[in-house]
């Protein structure tokens, strides 16, 4: 994912989160805020109750590879993706596959 397509501010992420506006699932837990301009933007964050460093880290790039074939980044809302205990123990597909039944939801 290209950095115009990522949140990477604490204030950015706070100021998405306060909104409140939200939809969850065993693996994810998703909040949005609407905006008009720019293309949308992708914020990750994984707890570290999932694991070290490495195991965060293979949890994001997955992620972002999940991001970039369901999202075509002109939505007009920012997205913050909580990853939950549950995405350990599901495959790659039945993830991809959650993610992608969430963003079904939030275009509705």
């Amino acid at each position: 994912m290209k950095k115009q397509y990522r949140v990477k501010k604490n204030e950015e992420f706070q100021a998405i989160m306060k909104r409140k506006r939200f939809v969850t699932s065993k693996g994810f837990a998703m909040y949005i805020r609407e905006k008009t301009g720019e293309n949308s933007r992708i914020g990750i964050s994984v707890s570290k109750k999932l694991g070290n460093a490495v195991v965060r880290n293979k949890v994001k790039r997955q992620i972002r590879m999940m991001c970039q074939e369901i999202y075509d980044f002109q939505e007009p809302y920012d997205t913050i993706i909580l990853v939950r205990f549950g995405f350990m123990s599901h495959s790659f597909e039945e993830n991809k596959n959650d993610l992608c039944s969430l963003h079904k939801k939030v275009k509705i």
